[in-house]
């Protein structure tokens, strides 16, 4: 299994952003990205870091891999 990058809610919301994602809005601290096709949303704390189990699932669910993620950070 790839190793997963220790990343910040701000860093996770730019990496989505070139994966395609969109912001579509924020209350308190969490930022909420959507994409046209997808049935999900992703929401995304505006934490100092992610925590491991969170980022992989946000990942997962944005039809991406581990490795392609890292790319786009």
């Amino acid at each position: 299994m790839p190793e997963l990058p220790r990343v910040s809610g701000r860093e996770a919301v730019r990496a989505f952003e070139r994966a395609g994602w969109e912001v579509a809005r924020q209350r308190g601290s969490h930022v909420v990205m959507t994409r046209s096709g997808s049935i999900y949303t992703l929401s995304i704390p505006d934490h100092r870091e992610l925590g491991p189990g969170l980022l992989r699932s946000l990942i997962r669910k944005a039809g991406l891999t581990v490795e392609e993620f890292s790319e786009l950070l």
